[in-house]
């Protein structure tokens, strides 16, 4: 029985995305071609690894062992090459750091433009993606470090406070509220929210959630299946609000206008830590420590 690695890629990026569309849209393959490769794979295997429906792809109970067993294949394969790219270009090192929030500016773009200057032979791998796949990238060690919002706590996963944001409402610019200095969450309370399914996204849905809902009565809040950047555009179409942090205002956006939200102790934060595997060695994550620990000692 012969099973090919990209076969296991389509069947793992199916798996995070819980869609054969996204998945396919990832990979920048015909839709088409990722699921029929997926059903011979299930076929060559004897096991059904997703449960299909309108919804999208589950991955079953048999199948998740295959799935993380097949994640770790493409991460061995994957560092074997870039090994040998890193030796070929004369490289030393290298370093996977995952994070949820955008790199538009911020606290976050400055630590990796460092690193990047600083450490010119360690080849650096950026990876955007959600909460749960970035723990899991840490544990399946596809990632050596993560960078995300504090609160977050899982087996064999360390830890360290490194830095917070401030939090703004993002309106277009005729909004009652837009010509504000600041303003409060309860300011927000008739609004409908739209915030990405991924990334932030899940996290601002609960933050606003916490601060909004009254007697059982919960905010209104749309997930769009889309980056921050397209959601934001959707703002600017005056349906709808969203938020944000600082970090979003790395671009201009002529049609909108970011408020910053205050709450009763002064301005609304979100605050972040940097996540990693207590066993890690790399030396590289060590030097990525280090730039942070000058940057933002704690």
């Amino acid at each position: 029985m012969t099973i090919e690695i990209h076969q296991l890629r389509y069947a793992v990026a199916t798996a995070d995305a819980k869609s054969f569309s996204r998945a396919a849209g990832a990979l920048n393959v015909k839709q088409i071609t990722l699921s029929r490769r997926v059903q011979q794979l299930e076929n060559r295997l004897g096991v059904k690894l997703f449960e299909r429906s309108t919804r999208g792809a589950e991955i079953t109970e048999n199948g998740r062992p295959f799935i993380e067993q097949a994640r770790r294949i493409i991460t061995d394969v994957d560092n074997l090459r870039t090994t040998a790219s890193n030796v070929s270009c004369g490289l030393q090192g290298r370093i996977a750091v995952g994070y949820c929030s955008p790199l538009m500016a911020g606290n976050l773009r400055l630590a990796i433009s460092d690193y990047l200057t600083k450490f010119e032979d360690v080849q650096f791998d950026g990876v955007e993606a959600g909460l749960e796949r970035l723990f899991h990238g840490l544990h399946s060690h596809t990632l050596d470090v993560a960078v995300a919002p504090i609160g977050h706590r899982e087996d064999g996963i360390s830890s360290r406070r490194i830095w917070s944001e401030r939090l703004f409402a993002v309106l277009p610019n005729d909004h009652a509220l837009a010509e504000r200095e600041q303003i409060y969450w309860q300011d927000l309370r008739r609004e409908v929210f739209v915030v990405p399914a991924s990334g932030l996204g899940p996290i601002f849905g609960n933050l606003i959630a916490a601060r909004l809902t009254e007697q059982g009565k919960r905010p209104n809040i749309i997930l769009q299946d889309t980056s921050l950047e397209s959601v934001l555009s959707m703002v600017a179409a005056k349906r709808h609000i969203s938020i944000a942090t600082e970090a979003s205002q790395g671009i201009a956006w002529t049609d909108l206008r970011f408020v910053e939200i205050h709450d009763l102790t002064g301005p609304a934060r979100l605050e972040y830590s940097l996540y990693w595997r207590a066993d890690n060695d790399n030396p590289a994550l060590q030097r990525f420590f280090n730039l942070i620990e000058e940057r933002y000692p704690g």
